[in-house]
């Protein structure tokens, strides 16, 4: 049940971030993730671009955040920008406010609105169907696709692999494994049943693409961004997020 309390969300860039913000979204983060240290943590939020943060506005504190990090790519030719979604964690408490959702969107379309010409790629992994759903569900023109070829954005997600995770990618099977040293959420991922492979061909693709999601591995994604596709999003966005055949779900942008 979402909380009763007053939430806002805003984004910071990195260099913006004080130590006692650090410090309290780690004290979040080692809630949610194993292999979660301190310096591995600071180390690795250096190398973002920037983090949305959601505050509790009576407690006057931090109580959820998701990493955002910009790359520069090629598409077909083209300089192009990636965005990508990295950790994202909220207090359970908070499951189910869309302050983040919105804030996310905001500075999505903030960012294609200041460079209209440029292809923009909003970029992300998935160890679980469920964040595969979020794209499938709000990104027309995405890889991979069932019922779609969109052979041109494989490069795409070849690039950002490489870029980000040279050493996990597999480029034959196009998935990522990180072994078991990586920080990764704790508890299980939410299972796949025959009826759900059955009756939704997303979530069988899904499976068809990432049979280890078991193991942990991640299969890695890419949706194209357009101002009117960012535009219905946030329509569609200021309510609850679009049902689905499946239940409601966390994911990397803790949809619920």
């Amino acid at each position: 049940m979402e909380a009763k309390n007053k939430i806002t969300a805003s984004f910071k860039k990195i260099k913006s971030i004080s130590i006692p913000e650090l410090l309290e979204m780690h004290n979040i983060f080692i809630q949610y993730y194993h292999n979660a240290d301190l310096k591995t943590f600071v180390t690795d939020m250096g190398a973002k671009t920037g983090v949305i943060m959601l505050h509790d506005k009576k407690e006057k504190r931090i109580v959820g955040f998701s990493t955002w990090t910009e790359l520069e790519l090629m598409a077909a030719g083209k300089k192009s920008i990636g965005i990508f979604s990295g950790d994202t964690v909220v207090e359970k408490k908070y499951w189910g406010n869309k302050e983040l959702h919105k804030q996310f969107l905001k500075q999505l379309l903030k960012t294609k609105l200041k460079q209209p010409k440029t292809p923009i790629f909003w970029l992300l992994i998935s160890k679980g169907y469920k964040t595969y759903l979020l794209l499938t569900n709000n990104f027309p023109t995405h890889y991979p696709s069932h019922d779609k070829n969109n052979i041109k954005l494989e490069s795409i997600v070849d690039e950002y692999c490489q870029q980000l995770y040279p050493s996990a990618y597999n480029t034959t099977h196009r998935l990522l494994d990180f072994g078991d040293e990586y920080q990764h959420l704790k508890g299980d991922v939410a299972a796949i049943t025959q009826d759900m492979t059955d009756s939704h061909p997303d979530i069988r693709h899904f499976e068809k693409l990432n049979p280890s999601w078991r193991q942990g591995t991640e299969l890695p994604c890419v949706g194209e961004v357009s101002i009117s596709g960012v535009w219905q999003f946030v329509r569609k966005n200021m309510v609850p997020f679009k049902k689905t055949k499946v239940k409601a779900h966390k994911t990397h942008m803790e949809v619920s």
